[in-house]
């Protein structure tokens, strides 16, 4: 039998379905919605893929698997996250503090992309989110604001999509 791989994800503003799309082409994977998939179509896979926004350090959806994890945790797990922050090594340990415990951590792979802000589509929780966000970063000194702080501010006033189908590469080269 072929080790088959799923890519299931939880988008709220699109980023996350297309990195989750273009993951599910290249490794011509399952691709699912969290909603359009149930447990039980788990014992199918060798390879489980979860993708979700991160909206201040918390995966979107990612109760999903959290929730079933004793049922799958012999499998090959990988989450990526999309959010406005760049993939690096202290990101990527936030995040998995934020999100599993121990023995999760240990057992699941964890990669961070890039996705849009276009403040204009976000929910009003988002907005006030974001309002709060830009005021943190506001008050810091343009010497010390990241790139990532810079673009954020941009995001209030025209779309930012920074998108980049080439960064899976590093998810798909874990499979």
């Amino acid at each position: 039998m072929n080790k088959k791989t799923v890519v299931i994800y939880k988008s709220k503003y699109g980023s996350t379905k297309r990195y989750a799309g273009w993951i599910a082409l290249k490794l011509d994977a399952d691709l699912y919605e969290v909603r359009d998939i149930r447990v039980r179509d788990l014992d199918d896979y060798d390879t489980i893929i979860y993708g979700g926004g991160l909206y201040i350090g918390k995966i979107n959806g990612i109760k999903f698997l959290i929730d079933n994890y004793e049922k799958i945790k012999n499998k090959k797990i990988i989450v990526f996250a999309v959010g406005m922050e760049s993939n690096n090594i202290d990101i990527n340990k936030k995040t998995l503090d934020m999100n599993f415990d121990e023995d999760m951590i240990n057992n699941i792979n964890l990669f961070n992309f890039i996705g849009a802000f276009d403040y204009s589509k976000l929910n009003l929780i988002d907005k006030v989110l974001m309002k709060g966000l830009k005021s943190r970063i506001s008050k810091k000194n343009i010497t010390d604001m990241t790139d990532e702080d810079k673009i954020v501010l941009e995001g209030f006033d025209k779309l930012i999509d920074l998108c980049d189908k080439k960064s899976i590469h590093i998810l798909v080269k874990n499979i």
